[in-house]
C-alpha cells in the first residue's frame, strides 16, 4: 500500500444524464508524486470523471475534495485557479488566434490586474503582463514550438495543436494536470515526443527554467487517460480501470496487466 499523500479524492461519485448512468459509485484517490492512468473501453466514463474533477459536470452523488477542500460544484475557471488544469480529448483551442495568444489567453486567468486596468495603465498591470509573458515564452521553449509561436493555430498540423493545448494547460501552473487522450490520432514519433514532455513535466526541469515554477519544479500529480497501453505501462505509477461507468480494478501496471477482469473488459480487445 502506498503511503503517498492523497491530494485529490473522489468518494462515491455518481453521474447520470437522464436515465443513462455515466459513473456509478466511483472511489479514486490521486496521490502526490505519481502519474495515475485511467483506462477502459470507449464509453467507460473516463472523460466524464475528468469533467467532474475540473467542474464541467456536477455529479448527482458523492464528494470530490482537493487538498481537503470540497470542490464539487465549483466552476471550472475557479477549479483552474486552485491548481487543476486539463487538456481535452477533442482539441479546444481558439483556432483563429496564434500559438502565443492561445497560451496567453489561458494565463490571463491567473492575472491579478483586470483587463480594464491593463488597458488604462502601464504600471503594475504592464509589469505583471511582462512577467506572465516570460512564463509563456519558457513554456513555448520547453514544448519546442518556437517556430509556430506566431502561427494561427487553426492552420497547424494536429500534433502541433496538441502541443499548444498542453502549453495552455501548463500556463495555468497546475498542481494536478489532467490529460485526456493527449496522444490520440498521433503517429509514433509524435507519441514519443508527447510521452517525453509528460515525463519531463512530472519530473520538473530544475534550473533550466528557474523563473517558471511549473517547469522548474514539475507538477504534483498527473492523471492520464490513454488508449495506448504501451504508453500507459511505461508512464503510470498506478492504474484505475473503468468499465460501463464502474471501477473494476486498481493497481500497479503489473497488477493490472495480470488482472483477468481487466483483460476481459479491455486489454483483451483488439
Amino acid at each position: 500500500m502506498s503511503d503517498k499523500e492523497v491530494i485529490l479524492k473522489l468518494s462515491d461519485v455518481s453521474l447520470a444524464f437522464g436515465g443513462v448512468k455515466a459513473l456509478t459509485d466511483i472511489d479514486v484517490e490521486i496521490k502526490k508524486n505519481e502519474i495515475l492512468a485511467i483506462i477502459g473501453p470507449n464509453g467507460a466514463g473516463k472523460t466524464c470523471l475528468l469533467n467532474c474533477i475540473n467542474g464541467f459536470y456536477r455529479p448527482q452523488k458523492g464528494r470530490i475534495t482537493f487538498n481537503g477542500r470540497d470542490i464539487g460544484g465549483i466552476r471550472s475557471d475557479k477549479v483552474a485557479k486552485m491548481g487543476i488544469a486539463r487538456t481535452f480529448q477533442n482539441i479546444e483551442l481558439y483556432s483563429g488566434l496564434s500559438t502565443l495568444d492561445n497560451i496567453m489567453a489561458a494565463r490571463h486567468v491567473l492575472m491579478k490586474q483586470n483587463l480594464f486596468s491593463t488597458l488604462l495603465y502601464f504600471g503594475p498591470a504592464r509589469k505583471e503582463e511582462l512577467e506572465h509573458r516570460k512564463t509563456i515564452e519558457d513554456i513555448i521553449d520547453f514544448l519546442e514550438i518556437e517556430h509556430i509561436r506566431k502561427s494561427i493555430v487553426g492552420s497547424l498540423p494536429y500534433g502541433l495543436r496538441k502541443r499548444v493545448e498542453l502549453g495552455r494547460a501548463l500556463a495555468l501552473e497546475p498542481k494536478v494536470l489532467l490529460l485526456d487522450e493527449p496522444m490520440a490520432g498521433m503517429n509514433l514519433e509524435e507519441k514519443e515526443d508527447i510521452a517525453r514532455f509528460i515525463y519531463d513535466i512530472f519530473e520538473g526541469q530544475g534550473e533550466s527554467y528557474p523563473d517558471t515554477p511549473v517547469l522548474r519544479d514539475g507538477v504534483d500529480s498527473i492523471v492520464l487517460i490513454e488508449h495506448d497501453m504501451g504508453v500507459v505501462m511505461d508512464l503510470a505509477d498506478r492504474i484505475v480501470v473503468l468499465d460501463f461507468g464502474r471501477k473494476i480494478a486498481e493497481g500497479t501496471p503489473a497488477e493490472i496487466a495480470a488482472n483477468k477482469q481487466v483483460i476481459a473488459a479491455y486489454l483483451g480487445q483488439n
